[in-house]
């Protein structure tokens, strides 16, 4: 009996140098949505790596990418360069700020509430079945909602719930890999219940 072969990763390409780091400033890393998803996660902004390469969570050391395979949301470990197949697994990707820079204290309070108007109408429009916040400092900046815990809030749009989960950057020291799996495998759970 042939088993079936699990589908490889892409490769990853070149890292980006400090000078294409540099020119991507200000850039756009398009959303991957689509209408009726499972589950949309939402990030503050694309940082200069993303920007760079193009695509969502492409710093080497984000924990995005493996904790998603490891709590059973994806069929197997993706790569920024495959984010258009989480479509397929019921997910996407969207941020409240499209624009890249270089840490998320660059936006402005006008800008993160702008964006905040937008992703709302957005999420009224494809309906996923749940948001999920990447960071608390997201939702809190997007929404001006001052209590917040990880897990989910009390708030939703409309029949979309709403849930926070910690930042899965590498320099996110209170949350480790096994931390922020966990906490996808709880989400996960909840749909399967939904």
């Amino acid at each position: 009996m042939r088993q079936k072969r699990q589908p490889q990763p892409s490769p990853s390409p070149q890292r980006p140098t400090p000078a294409e780091l540099r020119a991507a400033r200000d850039r756009r890393v398009p959303d991957i949505v689509a209408p009726d998803l499972s589950i949309l996660f939402v990030g503050i902004n694309p940082g200069l790596y993303s920007g760079a390469v193009g695509h969502h969570f492409a710093r080497p050391g984000n924990r995005f990418w493996p904790a998603l395979q490891r709590a059973g949301l994806t069929p197997h470990l993706f790569t920024p360069q495959d984010e258009r197949e989480l479509l397929k697994s019921g997910i996407g990707i969207a941020n409240i700020v499209n624009r890249t820079t270089a840490a998320a204290s660059e936006l402005s309070m006008k800008e993160l509430a702008a964006g905040g108007r937008r992703l709302a109408a957005k999420i009224r429009r494809l309906k996923p079945r749940v948001v999920a916040f990447l960071g608390i400092e997201a939702y809190r900046s997007a929404f001006g909602v001052r209590q917040v815990s990880v897990g989910p809030q009390p708030a939703s749009f409309g029949n979309t719930r709403i849930w926070v989960l910690p930042n899965p950057s590498g320099l996110n020291a209170h949350y480790q890999l096994k931390d922020f799996t966990r906490l996808c495998r709880r989400l996960r759970t909840v749909l399967r219940t939904q």
